[in-house]
């Protein structure tokens, strides 16, 4: 009888919240589409070093950067060129991705993870990542390091934590945009002792007995790793807005699948990301608004701070997963289309269970969003259905929806959103239909995986301000929150 109880509530809560979904979107069957060409790439541009610009204030509260897409750091390359590389990048990012998830310990109580791609059985490893790694951080800003700043290219990663970059002396170092920075030139930084808290906040620490520092090392599965000391140092976003003793990896062997930047600033929930070590400073929060570069020329920010937080932000709770604290889980509820809840999608398909597996994540460093293969059939099948009139195109590597928009400068497609609990996200036409090629080619911005880690990927995100409330362990999004 009680079992009869429960499920017959379980079906009234769904129903409700189906025709709550319904009576919502059902004025929001469609949409316009702007057609765009594939973006090219971007010119750097970085308005907040310029000379004239007014200095902060030094103990501001909050503080803006611009960021740029990876892509800016290519050279010679068409838009179509850096389209495929974008997507090899976004494949290897997810491979990685969840293969750290599935393969994280589980533990009732959670070490600190600090990022994802170690070696096992070396002598010393800790989960350093590097961003500039193939399948790694798609955005990166400049700042400067140590005192007086050695401003470098800076590659961001929520799906990260330690901040690192290589340093000389180089036993081996990848070609970089900027020279390398040599520690020796600056008055801040500090070498972490072997032993100490700090380097014990590592998962498996090193040590260099001779010279008693605190060491750390990573490889990936494609062969490509780095190996450094560890070391607290000076971080300079803007002239005279700074944040001292940053722990970070300083990496003097470097080898591997490595361009352009010269490391790796990791925004996860860990203990050595950047947000956790700049708690205090910034009161826990950021925030970051992804232009669509198909659509707009200017680049795109992340802010620290209070001023992180938009009003217009809708949020959802932050879930903790029991196995690594790196990543940042929310709950999906479900997803409609043209107005309508997709059937065949409900929160039992995201849900993140006792063990840490399956669940829903927010990554600035994967391009196009990844859902469990049972939600993605219902959503593409729901989305086909409602796309029934437009001319279709041929499948186009991971996307197996496309349309053949050849002529046209712009067309009305259904809608799209995601129900989080406490936030419905209406995407924007171009967050999900994507151009492809130089023809009129565009695609569904959705693939499916075998994994039961669903992720929301930077497409999905473009034009959102999206604010990290650590304090508050929320995540919210405000539409428009580029300007």
């Amino acid at each position: 009888m009680e079992e009869k109880k429960a499920k017959a509530k379980a079906f009234l809560l769904f129903f409700f919240f189906s025709v709550f979904i319904t009576l919502s979107t059902a004025t929001k069957e469609t949409q316009t589409l702007i057609l765009h060409p594939l973006p090219s790439q971007p010119t750097l541009y970085w308005p907040e070093l310029e000379t004239d610009q007014p200095d902060p204030e030094p103990e501001s509260a909050s503080l803006s950067v611009s960021l740029h897409h990876i892509d800016a750091l290519s050279s010679n390359k068409t838009p179509h060129e850096l389209f495929t590389q974008r997507l090899q990048r976004d494949a290897a990012r997810v491979k990685i991705v969840t293969s750290f998830v599935s393969k994280a310990p589980f533990s009732s109580s959670p070490k600190n993870q600090t990022g994802f791609g170690s070696q096992p059985g070396s002598s010393f490893s800790s989960s350093v990542i590097s961003g500039l790694a193939q399948g790694s951080g798609e955005y990166f800003t400049r700042l400067g390091v140590g005192t007086p700043p050695r401003y470098l290219y800076m590659v961001l990663d929520t799906g990260s934590d330690v901040v690192w970059l290589q340093c000389a002396p180089c036993k081996k170092c990848y070609s970089e945009s900027d020279p390398v920075f040599d520690p020796k030139g600056s008055r801040t930084f500090a070498p972490v002792p072997c032993g100490s808290p700090l380097c014990r906040q590592l998962d498996s620490p090193g040590c260099d007995a001779r010279k008693k520092v605190c060491e750390y090392q990573v490889s990936y599965g494609d062969g490509s790793f780095t190996v450094g000391d560890f070391a607290t140092e000076t971080l300079t976003f803007r002239r005279r807005a700074s944040v001292p003793r940053v722990a970070l990896g300083c990496g003097h062997d470097n080898e591997g699948l490595f361009v352009g930047a010269a490391g790796l600033l990791g925004l996860g929930r860990g203990m050595l990301s950047f947000p956790t070590q700049a708690g205090i400073r910034f009161n826990n929060k950021f925030s970051y608004c992804l232009v669509d570069r198909a659509a707009s020329s200017k680049p795109s920010s992340m802010v620290f701070g209070d001023l992180a937080v938009s009003r217009a932000a809708r949020f959802t709770p932050l879930l903790k997963n029991p196995k690594l604290d790196t990543f940042y889980y929310v709950e999906l509820l479900g997803i409609s289309v043209g107005g309508v809840l997709v059937r065949g999608i409900s929160a039992s398909l995201f849900r993140l269970d006792r063990t840490g597996n399956g669940g829903v994540i927010i990554d600035s460093g994967t391009s196009v969003t990844r859902l469990t293969r049972p939600a993605y059939e219902a959503l593409r099948d729901a989305f086909q259905v409602g796309a029934a009139r437009l001319k279709r195109a041929p499948e186009y590597s991971l996307f197996d929806t496309c349309f053949d928009f050849s002529g046209m400068t712009q067309v009305k497609v259904p809608t799209v959103v995601l129900h989080f609990r406490g936030a419905d996200v209406s995407l924007p036409a171009g967050n999900y239909l994507i151009p492809v090629d130089d023809k009129g080619t565009y695609c569904f911005a959705f693939a499916g995986t075998m994994s039961g880690l669903s992720i929301i990927g930077n497409i999905q995100q473009q034009g959102f301000r999206v604010v990290f409330d650590l304090a508050g362990s929320r995540v919210g999004f405000a539409p428009r929150g580029c300007a």
